[in-house]
């Protein structure tokens, strides 16, 4: 047993990735660049949240979008439609992005003409909670039809984002989601976690959610 040398790979991995994100964080932070980490389940609406989102703050913002995708090009034709730059990462079957894939994309754009990126992650509510990816901060996106109790079934998600959007509202009269329950089960689980009602259908909370991106981009 004293000739064998145990490596921990998942490890080493992670403070390699964690020792990236920081020097992203640190160098959108001096560019005062704002880089909000999208992550959610497939189908939950990621890119109808961001697209409505460009829409209300193009006229202030210099934004950009990182799409990250196994394969397709669909959601970057979307966000380029919408008059921004989008920047497309396949992932070759990743189911997540990492600090290193994110500082590709980054090399692509000039900084200094941003002032807003969305990095729009792989849909899974696993992988992507566990690697930093230098963003200012991670919002989860959580579709009514998806249930109330996705706070049980992936903790770790709801542990490290800052923003939970609670999207297809409009929905809410068709399901048995309990918007309190789900409020309950978050602030027992992330106390400090901003949650943000919203339907890209009606427009209900977009607004809301827009004034506060605003805000907490002028603490950068």
């Amino acid at each position: 047993m004293d000739n064998i040398r145990l490596i921990n790979i998942k490890e080493a991995i992670l403070s390699e990735n964690q020792d990236l994100a920081n020097e992203i964080r640190e160098r959108l932070a001096r560019g005062k660049v704002y880089m909000l980490n999208v992550m959610s389940s497939p189908g939950s609406g990621k890119t109808s949240v961001i697209v409505e989102t460009i829409r209300r703050l193009k006229g202030a913002h210099r934004i950009a979008v990182i799409e990250a995708d196994i394969e397709s090009l669909v959601d970057a034709e979307k966000i380029a439609r919408e008059g921004v730059a989008a920047v497309q990462l396949h992932t070759d079957g990743a189911c997540h992005l990492d600090a290193p894939m994110v500082q590709a994309a980054l090399e692509t754009l000039d900084l200094r003409d941003l002032d807003l990126i969305f990095l729009e992650n792989i849909g899974n509510l696993v992988c992507p909670a566990e690697f930093d990816t230098g963003a200012t901060r991670k919002a989860m996106i959580l579709s009514v039809p998806e249930g109330d109790d996705k706070v049980l079934k992936y903790p770790l998600m709801f542990s490290v984002c800052d923003v939970l959007i609670v999207n297809k509202t409009d929905y809410l009269e068709l399901t048995d989601f309990d918007m309190k329950t789900l409020k309950e089960r978050v602030a027992r689980l992330n106390p400090a976690m901003k949650i943000f009602e919203l339907s890209c259908k009606t427009g209900l909370g977009v607004k809301e959610w827009c004034d506060w991106l605003e805000s907490d981009m002028k603490k950068i």
